[in-house]
């Protein structure tokens, strides 16, 4: 097998991937010319996706991210087929304890305080809730020590984190819906301003400040043209996956969406 060339992957991807590119064809040339299987942190969608176009017919590519329909997943990619077990990811489950009944918790307390960890943010994967109060997420096993020891407080809140193991993950909550807008194009800032009944200038001032992302990556160009399948997002909105995009009347167009509202619990 050749040794692959990042550049030779840059047309299919945005230049703010190529970094990513880079790094992800670096780990491939040295599964080509060592053999050795290995694995990968947690990665989103679309990094998963750049991965899987890297590695072709020529590897086999395997995802688990602490249950079954993970958003942040570790790859295990390797030259041969392997029977994997759940444990070979090296996927630690870890539930939240704190007190229930005198204090509350959201998701982004809980992002924010893994994120200034000190660790990398693909260390740990999906964080999930029964919308009951209960919060668990998923960390790589090698870090389950450091997440256990110096984590103790997420925002105001005195927290500790217990190991479970997988089966006795929660039931997540899915707060998704399906919505309907009609956009003008097929560009970016239509499309989100559509979603989201927001004004165009409103959809300029969240690119240009950052707070618009497309397929998982900060995104400032309000001309990009969407398809099917993409997902965009937007700080305090939420997430919204296109479904599908039919012709309506006057020439305008008809975007159905999966939508993930903010979550602001």
């Amino acid at each position: 097998m050749d040794k692959r060339q990042a550049s030779s992957f840059y047309p299919y991807f945005a230049i703010e991937e190529r970094p990513t590119i880079d790094q992800f064809v670096g780990l491939f040339n040295r599964l080509l010319f060592t053999g050795q299987a290995f694995l990968t942190d947690f990665l989103d969608p679309r990094q998963r996706q750049i991965m899987e176009t890297i590695a072709g017919e020529e590897a086999i590519v395997q995802a688990f991210g602490g249950y079954e329909e993970a958003e942040k997943c570790r790859l295990y990619i390797s030259l041969e087929w392997e029977n994997l077990r759940p444990d070979d990811y090296h996927v630690q489950l870890f539930e939240i304890e704190y007190p229930q009944k005198f204090a509350s918790l959201r998701h982004s307390q809980i992002l924010g305080s893994l994120a200034n960890s000190g660790v990398k943010t693909d260390t740990f994967g999906d964080i999930i809730t029964d919308g009951q109060g209960r919060w668990q997420f998923f960390a790589e096993k090698e870090l389950a020590g450091f997440f256990a020891s110096q984590i103790d407080r997420m925002g105001p809140v005195k927290v500790r984190l217990e190991e479970k193991p997988l089966k006795d993950r929660l039931e997540a909550e899915d707060n998704s819906e399906i919505i309907t807008a009609v956009a003008s194009s097929m560009r970016l800032d239509a499309v989100l301003a559509a979603l989201s009944n927001k004004s165009r200038s409103q959809v300029k001032e969240a690119l240009e400040a950052g707070e618009v992302r497309l397929n998982w990556h900060e995104e400032e160009k309000g001309e990009s043209l969407l398809k099917v399948g993409d997902i965009l997002s937007l700080r305090r909105f939420g997430r919204v996956k296109l479904l599908s995009v039919q012709p309506s009347k006057k020439g305008r167009l008809r975007v159905e969406g999966q939508f993930w509202p903010a979550k602001r619990q």
